[in-house]
């Protein structure tokens, strides 16, 4: 399976993801998160797991084995992962780290995969008598890995004297606008809420052509950032429902569908009419734990199926289970471009035809926005606005 085969069910999971986030837990607040970053703390988790378990996390990540799991993660994070600021490109940075307890040591062959492929720094520590000093330790870590924007991952007790591991994932992106929109041209406008309210908010606008494609129910946006000197492209796509509450039917067709990012981008620049997308800044965080239990894998968090036997070298490898998965993200859209992270803890293109007449795109009620590497075709970070002054 190459890259781009992975990435595109990487892409399909993430996508169902969204779908179960939505309706579950963010069905009345602003939601981003980073699939990329789950992703990869679930790759690690496979690593040191064995039997059914194993088994199922392969089949909800959609991989044949940890081998292509593992070979998949260092390209992830050589090729599309690398900080692309040095050649003018946005600055990105992710980082991985294991934190065990001192009364174990980690199996040689899940080090091994820890340190080359995810390039995860491991830690020994004492769960059993600072807990919560442990707790700290990770929340600290991320912010660092984060630029600041990420300050608890770990909730409050979520870390307790019977913790053994911790694994966990930070991603931060910064990309400026390949167009920058112009600050004094920002005006109020109203935004449309799901419950037939709506509110002020400052909305950003252009004359300048845009990458706009209007599909069947639904127009898409794509706002380049500034490309380095690499191969990399970044783009943060807008799905707009033409209805103004028709975000759900959205997100669930956008769920539902296999192969429907591919196929719903827009690959050419048009002429824009009336042309305005707000501005916003969203913190979200969530139990993924749960989320992926609604999906139905719950093997890694029982301890049955054969559990993590490949994560230490005791006995007690069989007692292990992920207790529980958390995820924090940050975004915040501007004017200058997007600022964005996350950590977690625990093409073919198909040829537009050419429309002449003038596309409007006003973003003036919900929407769907994800953030992309084109050449590959990963998604990063993935949300939706329901109110631009929430956050």
């Amino acid at each position: 399976m190459d890259v781009r085969e992975s990435i595109s069910n990487q892409t399909d999971v993430a996508l169902s993801l969204t779908k179960h986030v939505f309706t579950t837990e963010a069905k009345d607040s602003n939601l981003v998160f980073s699939p990329s970053s789950i992703h990869v703390v679930l790759s690690l988790i496979a690593a040191g797991s064995k039997g059914s378990t194993l088994d199922q996390l392969l089949s909800f990540l959609k991989s044949k084995s940890n081998d292509q799991l593992n070979t998949f993660a260092s390209e992830l994070v050589a090729v599309v992962f690398a900080d692309g600021s040095p050649s003018g490109g946005p600055r990105l940075s992710v980082a991985n780290g294991v934190w065990v307890d001192q009364s174990l040591s980690l199996k040689n062959s899940f080090k091994q995969v820890a340190d080359k492929v995810y390039k995860a720094a491991s830690n020994q520590v004492d769960f059993q008598t600072k807990a919560a000093e442990v707790s700290k330790e990770v929340n600290l870590w991320a912010e660092k890995e984060t630029n600041g924007l990420i300050k608890e991952v770990l909730p409050p007790g979520s870390v307790d004297n019977s913790s053994r591991l911790i694994l966990a994932n930070a991603l931060y992106f910064k990309g400026a606008w390949n167009d920058k929109f112009d600050s004094s041209k920002t005006k109020d406008y109203d935004f449309h809420l799901l419950n037939g309210g709506s509110v002020q908010v400052p909305f950003m606008t252009s004359k300048k052509k845009q990458l706009v494609r209007a599909f069947d129910g639904f127009k898409v946006l794509g706002l380049p950032y500034k490309q380095g000197e690499d191969k990399r492209r970044f783009t943060m796509y807008f799905f707009l429902p033409d209805a103004k509450d028709g975000l759900p039917a959205l997100v669930e067709k956008m769920g539902s569908v296999s192969g429907f990012l591919d196929r719903h981008l827009p690959h050419e620049k048009v002429e824009v009419g009336d042309f305005r997308i707000p501005k916003f800044k969203i913190s979200f965080g969530f139990e993924v734990s749960k989320v992926l239990k609604g999906l139905g894998v719950v093997l890694p968090f029982s301890g049955e199926g054969g559990g993590l036997l490949e994560m230490v070298d005791s006995p007690v490898g069989k007692n292990l289970y992920v207790s529980s998965i958390f995820q924090k993200s940050f975004i915040e859209v501007n004017e200058e471009g997007t600022e964005a992270a996350a950590a977690t803890a625990a093409v073919i293109a198909l040829r537009s035809l050419r429309l002449f007449e003038k596309i409007d795109f006003v973003a003036d009620h919900p929407f769907v926005f994800l953030i992309r590497e084109d050449m590959t075709g990963m998604v990063m970070f993935i949300g939706h606005v329901l109110n631009p002054l929430d956050g």
